[in-house]
């Protein structure tokens, strides 16, 4: 069987599936400290024959298998996880099982590629959008990587006319993630991104931050297909509205495949993540 972890700062998910990636089994793991939840993945996988293990990690991580930290979460603010060698534990735990490690987008993006939105296509860049905001990018069919991962969710972005919010960002204020992720939403209009009127300004203030995100990734990055995950995938008429901006602001400067094929909501829904996770393990 092959095994995944999506590795969230808030809940681990957990799953074992078949050579079909019909998945089996799934857990729900509250993320606690490294050794309490690690415990609990470890008795949830013990009761299968697991032949390989994919993990997508919340961040910042070290995924850079040239790195003396390779398998390290580092810098993240959640202090009990700070320098926590990850693949390590899960490796001393199964030595004689074939690991692979990334980032949480990097395994959503792998899972688009090959299952959902983006099936066919070459170059994807996947965005979620939720507490924060991260890119995953498959470049020929492979996730790329460079010295580090990219961190596109922290771009910085034109300020809409009508916008006067600071920026929820703490190291950037008003960079993309500041200006357009959950706790940037929650923060202007008082609610969540849930509960905000489909017809509110706030759809039109938020396509022109994701607008000017799928620009600049058209321009650096020339993907087949930009997809956009999180909870604000589910917002259905963000999806016009950004498809609109998107080609006012680019103004015709390059080609780009039909809008509505081109921007494009996550096709796997919730399960990309754990989707991508699991074809990362079968490559293995």
């Amino acid at each position: 069987m092959y095994a995944a972890i999506e590795a969230g700062g808030t809940k681990f998910v957990c799953a074992v599936s078949d050579h079909d990636f019909t998945i089996k089994d799934r857990k729900h793991i509250p993320t606690t400290t490294p050794q309490e939840t690690l415990g609990a993945v470890f008795t949830f996988f013990d009761q299968y024959d697991i032949e390989a293990i994919g993990i997508g990690s919340f961040g910042p991580i070290d995924a850079n298998p040239e790195s003396a930290h390779y398998g390290y979460i580092t810098t993240t603010p959640k202090l009990a996880w700070t320098n926590f060698d990850f693949l390590g534990a899960i490796r001393a735990h199964y030595p004689n099982t074939k690991t692979a490690f990334t980032t949480d987008v990097n395994v959503a993006a792998f899972g688009e590629f090959k299952l959902g939105a983006a099936q066919g296509k070459k170059n994807v860049a996947y965005y979620t959008v939720g507490t924060g905001i991260g890119m995953g990018y498959i470049h020929n069919g492979q996730i790329y990587m460079g010295r580090e991962n990219p961190e596109a969710g922290h771009f910085l972005v034109r300020r809409h006319p009508d916008d006067h919010f600071v920026g929820a960002c703490p190291y950037h204020q008003d960079c993309l993630e500041g200006m357009a992720a959950g706790p940037a939403l929650e923060q202007r209009w008082g609610k969540k991104g849930k509960d905000i009127d489909p017809n509110s300004q706030a759809w039109e203030i938020e396509a022109y931050y994701l607008a000017q995100a799928s620009m600049n990734t058209t321009l650096y990055l020339s993907p087949d297909i930009i997809v956009f995950g999180g909870g604000v995938s589910k917002q259905a008429q963000l999806f016009p509205l950004i498809r609109s901006q998107f080609a006012k602001i680019l103004g015709d400067y390059v080609d780009v495949p039909p809008i509505s094929d081109y921007i494009v909501p996550v096709g796997l829904g919730d399960d990309a993540g754990i989707t991508g996770a699991l074809l990362l393990a079968a490559e293995q």
